[in-house]
């Protein structure tokens, strides 16, 4: 049994749809399938190697210049140039069917390789490759990116949605008659060994916000150090990441007067994330549009109560007042309420922790890959 897997990104390389790719690549692999790889290479990364049972090969792309986010010349380029080693894949292998990841800029490349070598489809769709709210050219707001998506959407065999926003927005932004499967993303925890605050610089007595991910300005992190101007001077934020947005954040840190009370931790190594969030005391998420959310799954691992925004596929596994809180986009007041909610209540804290240790075991890899397996028949 083996399977071919299409995305444009691959850990080192991109965001959470990456990661959430590759865990569902390791649930394969325990239900006893061998796992072919084709994304983007970049830099120094290898044509070829095995990552953790994977075998991932690696395409040069035109115009890529950073690790965390692609230019709009390297997605195009990608399912072009990526056409040919999948095929050279198909040639000398036998799937028992393809998954994309991603309707642009994967989308098309999984319809060619499905249609040449009469394979089934199964295409997972993650939220801003269809809908962005915080992009101009989102492509529910371009007639042409619109277009191809829509062609994605209804040329391929099976569509997977991580969530219900992410169902919903693809029927409305792209008027299909299409059954779309929903199926949250593949989750495995990760082993890292326990350490104290003191070894990683933070104060036992400051109460700790913390946010990881891409810092663009879909991730809303000004929302978030706003909302630290309206909390006590013992309320910190940790965010972990790097993008584009990181000069205006540092500079809007410094306009508040909180500069000391926001640190910018960069990209950090799976463990350190892990021992990061162990060490803090509430998950953040501040973005104006989430179609999942993975970074909830591993604070839910290490028991964080999460402040959330409400728009996006975390509506379907934050509960209120049971594992989380839901907050408005852009109400800062309400943020920095919420924030305040958990700096006074240790017990609040302790409640909600139980309950997210239990609640992530629903995303086991396994599970979630053999619901994808139940749509192949």
């Amino acid at each position: 049994m083996r399977v071919l897997m299409l995305n444009y990104e691959f850990p080192p390389l991109g965001g959470g749809g990456g990661v959430a790719a590759k865990k569902l690549a390791e649930g394969f692999i325990k239900l006893g399938y061998q796992v072919d790889y084709v994304t983007t290479g970049f830099n120094d990364l290898k044509n070829y190697e095995d990552v953790d049972g994977i075998n991932v090969y690696r395409v040069s792309v035109i115009g890529r210049k950073e690790l965390s986010t692609a230019t709009i010349p390297s997605m195009i380029s990608f399912p072009f140039l990526a056409y040919t080693k999948a095929c050279e894949l198909c040639k000398i292998n036998q799937y028992s069917f393809i998954n994309t990841h991603f309707a642009i800029p994967t989308g098309p490349l999984g319809i060619w390789i499905s249609r040449k070598f009469n394979l089934q489809n199964i295409l997972s769709i993650y939220g801003g490759d269809i809908y962005d709210p915080s992009k101009s050219y989102s492509p529910h707001k371009k007639w042409y990116l619109k277009k191809v998506v829509k062609w994605v959407l209804s040329n391929s065999r099976y569509v997977v949605a991580e969530s219900s926003n992410i169902k919903d927005n693809a029927l409305k932004h792209y008027n299909i008659e299409k059954d779309i499967n929903i199926i949250p993303l593949a989750y495995e925890p990760v082993i890292f060994g326990k350490i104290n605050r003191e070894s990683l610089g933070l104060d036992r007595n400051i109460f700790y916000t913390i946010s990881i991910g891409r810092l663009v300005k879909r991730k809303g992190f000004e929302f978030l150090i706003k909302a630290i101007k309206n909390t006590p001077d013992n309320v910190h934020a940790l965010v972990i990441g790097e993008g584009p947005e990181k000069d205006n954040l540092v500079n809007l840190a410094k306009e508040l007067n909180i500069s000391d009370r926001i640190h910018f931790l960069g990209f950090v190594s799976e463990i350190e994330k892990f021992q990061y969030l162990q060490n803090s005391d509430v998950y953040v998420l501040s973005s104006v549009h989430e179609g999942f959310g993975i970074v909830l799954q591993e604070a839910m691992q290490v028991g964080l109560p999460i402040i959330s925004t409400d728009n996006g596929g975390q509506v379907d596994f934050i509960k209120e007042g049971k594992n989380g809180y839901l907050v408005r986009f852009g109400d800062v007041e309400a943020l920095a309420s919420m924030i305040n909610k958990f700096e006074q209540d240790d017990q609040l804290k302790v409640n909600f922790s139980e309950y997210n240790k239990e609640e992530v075991k629903k995303f086991e890899d396994k599970r979630i890959c053999k619901e994808y397996l139940g749509i192949l028949g």
